[in-house]
């Protein structure tokens, strides 16, 4: 997979994981799922949905440490200033061979990693994110993405970045 395939594919995701409606109860089924599924596979994460600015539901697994709500902060604040994953966010800036700092913003409040992703509203746009810290990134992402997926009751692997070889 290239840069450009999985921006694509990126692309892709933000546009066919956009909810009719999404409200707090919404938000708290997003995160119970995302808890559910990495308690069942053992995965130590950090798992945070935020609507409009206001935290709708947070979990610390067992495993995750205090710089992951540092990771979960930064990754968020790539998604609500941009509107895009904060993967994609950093994909582009890697392809571009630029940083965050290039854009005037600061590497201690962004993080331009995977595992953030923009709650999209049809006819409304990005109200919010749903972040994942505690794996390597692309997972973060992925897990993030399969969430939603589910969600949606959208096609999983159509969606899903391949894995990196």
């Amino acid at each position: 997979m290239t840069i450009e395939d999985d921006l694509s594919r990126i692309a892709e995701q933000e546009k066919v994981l956009s909810f009719d409606a999404f409200d707090l109860t919404t938000a708290w089924q997003l995160g119970k799922l995302l808890q559910e599924l990495a308690t069942e596979r053992g995965l130590g994460i950090a798992i945070d949905v935020t609507l409009h600015s206001m935290p709708v539901f947070y979990a610390a697994l067992p495993g995750v440490t205090p710089d992951n709500v540092n990771w979960v902060r930064r990754k968020r604040n790539m998604v609500l200033r941009y509107f895009r994953s904060s993967y994609a966010s950093g994909l582009k800036l890697q392809k571009d061979g630029k940083t965050v700092e290039d854009n005037g913003l600061s590497g201690a409040d962004y993080a331009p990693h995977g595992g953030s992703f923009p709650i999209n509203v049809k006819g409304t746009g990005c109200i919010g994110a749903v972040t994942v810290s505690g794996l390597p990134q692309r997972d973060d992402h992925n897990l993030a993405v399969e969430a939603l997926a589910l969600m949606l009751a959208k096609d999983l692997d159509t969606l899903r970045l391949a894995p990196l070889l």
